[in-house]
């Protein structure tokens, strides 16, 4: 399975793109090396293929995390304050160790009370997710339509939801809409599955995780630009702690307006980065990918979530006028989902984490703040004639495991019979 896996990446990709992308990318942008704290670029340049001659859009099918955020404890920024504030008295920060602490500082300042919660950026991240997806698929959101709209029960998720639907109405104010957030539905918008996650990095394939780790862990010239005692920091501090403590600060700042003011990156050099963000893809994949240190099944937490999607899908597209189904989550639920879909590469199968990136398996590319998978569902005036999907992965179109009828449309009893299969064979 592994090896299909793999030809089906060497098939569809070609062989100049299996570089160092990532180290190249994080050095033009600093900020793509925050993973899932990577701010949302939205969709690429090149836009959207045309729909097959006589076919229309009908009906989306979405789910998507929300905006960006401040980090979610207090810990997260409570635990580097406290390291640099007793080195500092001491007197044992250099120069840059004291301006650090002032950035870290004004940083938990920001974040006082608002751990985990919506940011501006945010908010306006959805806002224009939801102009494009009206302005993309008009046919969709035509006259008095129902939007069925869900979240999670969790308040970044909620403010992300009626930003997005805000943004439609002010489009069309006559959408029929409906919109909740119970814990009715967690058991598909954000289910948590321990038995599958008692499975994840078994023995067998822990040790080379914990490998690959402490190959790309490189600290040393950081703590030595902020402590001006070599033996304080060996012995005192966690330097690896510290470490990704600041690097996850310093991908956050990004997601609020404090970054037109400061920033951490100043840290690290360009390789630095990418080491760190070598360690953190290496993490998600082989926690939510098609890892095969794991029989390649943790991307099956989101069985319920597709099942669903496929479900509303069929009794939608009974109704002359489907309209859209809109969820919002988390992505703990779109990283699986994108790997479980197969979308492009993202169901790729190794227990090679060196050759991660090489392969294309880029996480930043996957989920980052308002990531969304988006199926789209056309029909041709023809009422006999198949109806299609296209698969939109943070708004570009994706590759489906399956032969397409042109382009990236696909016949939707193709892909419904596809993931149905796919989700039955699977078992705990």
């Amino acid at each position: 399975m592994k090896n299909l896996k793999i030809l089906f990446v060497l098939l569809v990709f070609p062989l100049s793109m299996f570089s160092q992308q990532a180290r190249e990318e994080i050095a033009a942008d600093n900020c793509v090396s925050g993973s899932n704290y990577y701010a949302y670029p939205g969709p690429r340049a090149d836009g959207l293929t045309p729909a097959p001659k006589g076919y229309k859009p009908v009906y989306i099918s979405h789910y998507g995390r929300h905006g960006s955020r401040y980090l979610v404890s207090k810990s997260d920024y409570d635990v580097a304050l406290s390291m640099l504030e007793h080195a500092d008295s001491l007197d044992k920060l250099t120069a840059l160790g004291k301006e650090t602490l002032d950035k870290v500082r004004l940083l938990r300042r920001e974040a006082h009370n608002r751990f985990g919660e919506l940011t501006l950026r945010g908010a306006e991240q959805h806002q224009g997710i939801a102009r494009r997806m009206y302005e993309r698929f008009p046919e969709v959101f035509k006259g008095d339509v129902h939007v069925d709209a869900k979240s999670t029960v969790v308040i970044r998720c909620i403010l992300s939801m009626e930003n997005a639907l805000q943004e439609l109405l002010r489009h069309n104010n006559r959408l029929r809409i409906s919109h909740d957030a119970s814990d009715h539905d967690m058991h598909y918008m954000n289910f948590w599955d321990a038995e599958l996650q008692k499975k994840c990095l078994p023995e067998r394939s822990k040790g080379d995780y914990e490998a690959f780790r402490a190959r790309h862990e490189k600290h040393d010239r950081v703590m030595r630009s902020l402590f001006n005692d070599e033996d304080y920091w060996q012995k005192e501090i966690n330097a690896a702690d510290l470490n990704y403590r600041l690097f996850k600060l310093a991908s956050n700042i990004q997601s609020s307006e404090i970054r037109h003011n400061i920033t951490l990156y100043n840290l690290f050099t360009a390789d630095e980065l990418y080491e760190n963000w070598l360690q953190t893809n290496a993490w998600w994949y082989t926690h939510y990918g098609a890892y095969t240190g794991n029989d390649a099944n943790m991307s099956f937490v989101e069985r319920f979530l597709l099942k669903k999607m496929i479900d509303e899908a069929d009794s939608c597209l009974t109704l002359s006028r489907p309209g859209a189904t809109l969820r919002y989550g988390h992505e703990v639920c779109v990283l699986p989902l994108a790997c479980l879909m197969e979308l492009d590469n993202y169901g790729l199968a190794t227990d090679n984490l060196e050759q991660l990136d090489k392969m294309g398996w880029r996480c930043y590319d996957i989920f980052p703040m308002a990531c969304n998978v988006q199926m789209v569902f056309y029909r041709h005036k023809n009422a006999k004639k198949d109806t299609l999907v296209k698969v939109l992965l943070n708004e570009n179109e994706a590759r489906l495991p399956l032969t397409p009828v042109t382009g990236n449309y696909y016949r939707w009893a193709d892909v419904r019979k596809y993931y149905l299969d796919k989700l039955a064979a699977f078992a705990l």
